[in-house]
């Protein structure tokens, strides 16, 4: 049943790995019914050894019943039928590991689906039964406790409790209605994702992307929030978030990992702030990764771009931990969209045909020229799938499409995620721009994914596809990820230049031309803004060795 691949793992791969991050249903159907699946994926993973990736990264695709887009797990030993079958996975998993590519599941332990057997369970039973000890019940507020127990919010907006109609309890739900919380001081809880964990070990996979990992301790008591945002992004966490007992859950997961050959590993998606509380998740007897969502909310601005740097490299040093860059992923909009707009970084929570529209080519320059700093830095890096491509956020569906629940919970104030979610486009001329055999998408496409097609980027030595492939082909040759970053002065305020071994880079965040600070340089890569007087413009990044 075990796939096992043999790596070389004198260094712990995952310290410089390039992971790709794959959304199941968005990138590659291969039965015609508008949704990807397993046997897409592994048709296509030629094209990601071709690419230049180490590991592959996969959003949930278990059994669910796709409330939240799989973040829902009725069953988490399945494999929903839109997606394919155990079978699948494990022929997906054999072809990913004799390609030389390494497997990461998501695991999604804050909550599960209300679909989920233990929750059915949970609704049949009495207050106070096992059963709803394996979740957070609590009595109401009020008279006849008609009002919650708490203030908490929900992250995708509205109240974070439920009353199911005839009870006399409520239900906590930090995401959406159809996503119960666990309760993870229940010990049942804690054996159960043990389990989960080694049945998919066992399969052969090499990792764990942890969902919502800062979230699954609630503060004693379940006080009233005196924070009014929903998920916190900085200053007082919350009583739901940051909880200083998430730490020995990962370090009995570390127990487990380690029980296992191959330097199996976890990420944590903690949104957790300042770095020095971020650090606390990967220390060596906890996970080896956390995103850095610093990095991800950057600014254009060559300041805030090196503080940030600095910062995380910093924090990750103390603990022994590799530092992660991420651009963009499911969650938020496509930094190659971001970075069009007139405050070039800001991280809207999606955009509208209503919302100022971004300047796709500025974008698209900007995202190339970030892509120079981001994969010369030491450490993991994170590429979101079609990011290869230059491929911007949908920035203009009709809203009768959408299907993230924060868009259908807020009524329309926050636009939501289906943006960075609309499937892959493969073949500029094909219906559905090849994302399969038929004409279908869950999503709708907009036209001018047409000129970001992979087919059409092939034949492009100019293309973001061919930037990417030359720029990750180099950070292996010269182990960028594996070496230190050593700034140097550089020729404006709007610049930032560096050196890793002896590779330099040069980015430009500003509106007017730099020149390399050396006229004796090899050109290793470059966008298309240097010009033959090596003269770099705005939002162009280069890397070149001294002669």
């Amino acid at each position: 049943m075990g796939s096992q691949a043999i790596f070389n793992v004198k260094d712990e791969w995952w310290r410089s790995a390039v992971i790709y991050q794959i959304y199941p249903r968005s990138f590659a159907d291969a039965n015609g019914d508008g949704i990807g699946d397993l046997q897409g994926i592994t048709e296509r993973l030629p094209y990601l050894a071709s690419l230049g990736v180490d590991a592959v990264w996969l959003s949930p695709f278990y059994k669910s019943p796709q409330a939240d887009a799989g973040y829902d797990v009725a069953d988490y030993r399945q494999v929903d039928p839109l997606f394919g079958t155990l079978d699948d996975f494990d022929a997906m998993l054999n072809k990913a590991h004799g390609l030389g590519l390494r497997i990461i599941v998501d695991l999604v332990p804050n909550h599960s689906s209300d679909e989920h057997e233990w929750f059915q369970a949970a609704l049949a039973s009495p207050p106070g039964s096992p059963e709803r000890e394996r979740y957070i019940f609590r009595d109401g507020k009020g008279e006849h406790g008609e009002l919650p127990p708490n203030n908490w919010k929900s992250v995708f907006g509205g109240g974070a409790w439920t009353r199911p109609e005839g009870e006399q309890q409520w239900y906590l739900h930090l995401f959406d209605t159809k996503q119960p919380d666990f309760n993870w001081n229940n010990p049942e809880v804690r054996d159960e994702f043990t389990s989960v964990l080694r049945f998919w070990l066992d399969r052969g996979v090499d990792g764990f992307r942890v969902d919502v990992a800062h979230g699954l301790i609630k503060k004693e008591g379940l006080p009233d929030c005196s924070v009014q945002q929903a998920m916190i992004e900085g200053g007082d966490p919350g009583p739901m978030w940051d909880q200083d007992g998430v730490h020995d859950i990962y370090k009995q997961w570390r127990s487990v990992l380690d029980e296992y050959d191959g330097d199996r590993m976890m990420v944590a998606e903690a949104w957790v702030v300042p770095q020095e509380r971020l650090a606390r998740y990967i220390r060596s007897d906890e996970m080896q990764q956390a995103f850095n969502f610093e990095y991800l909310g950057s600014q254009w601005n060559a300041r805030d771009v090196r503080k940030v740097v600095d910062d995380s490299l910093a924090q990750t040093a103390l603990v022994g931990a590799p530092t992660t860059w991420v651009m963009s992923n499911h969650d938020g909009v496509r930094h190659a969209s971001r970075f069009g707009l007139s405050t070039p970084g800001y991280r809207p929570k999606g955009i509208s045909a209503k919302d100022e529209q971004p300047d796709e080519a500025l974008g698209l320059e900007r995202a190339r020229g970030f892509a120079f700093m981001t994969f010369f830095l030491p450490g993991s890096a994170y590429i979101y799938q079609g990011e290869e491509l230059g491929l911007p956020e949908h920035t203009n569906m009709d809203d009768k499409y959408r299907q993230d629940p924060t868009f259908w919970r807020t009524k329309g104030e926050e636009v939501g995620r289906d943006g960075c979610r609309v499937p892959l486009p493969w073949q500029a001329d094909a219906p559905a721009f090849g994302f399969g055999p038929s004409d279908k998408s869950w999503l709708p496409q907009p036209p001018n994914f047409a000129r970001y097609a992979v087919d059409v980027e092939e034949k492009d030595s100019d293309s973001t596809l061919a930037l990417y492939r030359r720029v990750l082909a180099l950070r292996a040759e010269y182990r960028l990820g594996k070496g230190e970053l050593e700034w140097l002065e550089s020729p404006t305020p709007d610049a930032l230049l560096a050196r890793n071994g002896d590779v330099y880079t040069l980015l430009n965040f500003g509106a007017e031309p730099v020149a390399l600070p050396w006229s004796d340089v090899e050109i290793l890569a470059s966008s298309k803004a240097l010009s033959a007087h090596q003269q770099l413009q705005s939002g162009g990044g280069v890397w070149f060795k001294r002669l």
